[in-house]
């Protein structure tokens, strides 16, 4: 491959993050050093090239970090990132609990079944995302189908809270991230060789044993793949802890649409932001560091 062609293909992911990661984060990242203001757009200071050097130098001059400040001293915003974390954390943990046995079982399935089973993983993805959550508040409300059949088979007199709660955003967020758990771990335990796994039978390892030693650690890159993709967007969730979730349980999603939309204050908000995208990303660009490292050595 000549050099042009091999700097061509390396351009264009490139570009692709350049346009839409890289500059935006700056221009957020511009916005959180603001201050919030009544005007269009609602904060200040706005930089204006048509000054020149002067315009320049006049709006780095006035950026500050009193919103990163005020994110870091206010107990809220902390409360915030810790429940969103959390919920990120169980989250994927039980995406991991119910996704890997049902990727090895499509993995281990004869090969005319395949498809179809991928295909009823896929079918969630058939409608839209808002009404698949809509469809649960219709379940698990006080009048819904579980309650209702719940006080006609006798199990309970009353019907009992199961929307606007900790297990409802559970629920409601293992319902639609659980499929980006089972591909990635599919698409692995799918390339595995089955020699290597026969052979450790042969070798006298158990079933068990086999699965521990030999098919676990070479699925590791499903696994880290599938929680990467679950992790990094049910932290900035806003969707399913609004509908099913506890109002009294603040996530930093919902914090930032109440600073964006309801308190207009675009500069703090901006700097929530930049502060969700370094906790996810540092630790994600560190790992990725040490795995380049230990595979160099």
């Amino acid at each position: 491959m000549s050099a042009q062609r091999r700097w061509m293909l390396i351009g264009v992911p490139y570009s692709w993050l350049l346009l839409f990661f890289l500059i935006p984060f700056v221009i957020v990242m511009g916005i959180s050093l603001s201050d919030p203001a009544i005007a269009i757009p609602p904060y200040a200071p706005v930089l204006d090239v048509q000054q020149g050097l002067a315009g320049i130098w006049q709006y780095f001059s006035q950026l500050d970090f009193e919103n990163f400040q005020m994110v870091l001293e206010d107990e809220v915003y902390f409360t915030s990132y810790l429940n969103s974390l959390k919920m990120s954390f169980v989250t994927t943990l039980l995406c991991l609990l119910l996704g890997y046995p049902i990727a090895y079982a499509i993995a281990s399935a004869p090969g005319s079944w395949k498809p179809n089973l991928i295909m009823a993983i896929n079918l969630t993805f058939w409608c839209s995302f808002l009404i698949r959550i809509y469809a649960w508040i219709v379940l698990l409300s006080n009048q819904g189908v579980i309650n209702q059949i719940l006080l006609a088979l006798g199990v309970i007199d009353t019907p009992i809270r199961i929307l606007n709660t900790d297990f409802a955003t559970y629920l409601g967020l293992v319902y639609a991230y659980l499929p980006l758990m089972i591909f990635p771990i599919y698409a692995t335990l799918e390339k595995l060789d089955n020699s290597v796994y026969e052979a450790s039978r042969d070798l006298g390892c158990s079933h068990i044993g086999s699965f521990v030693r030999v098919t676990l650690p070479l699925s590791r890159p499903g696994i880290l793949a599938g929680c990467f993709l679950v992790f990094v967007p049910v932290t900035g969730e806003y969707i399913v802890p609004s509908l099913l979730g506890n109002s009294s349980t603040p996530v930093i999603g919902r914090v930032l649409w109440n600073e964006f939309f309801s308190n207009g204050d675009w500069p703090l908000a901006a700097s929530i932001s930049v502060l969700l995208m370094l906790v996810l990303v540092v630790p994600i660009v560190l790992y990725q560091f040490f795995q380049n490292r230990n595979a160099e050595s």
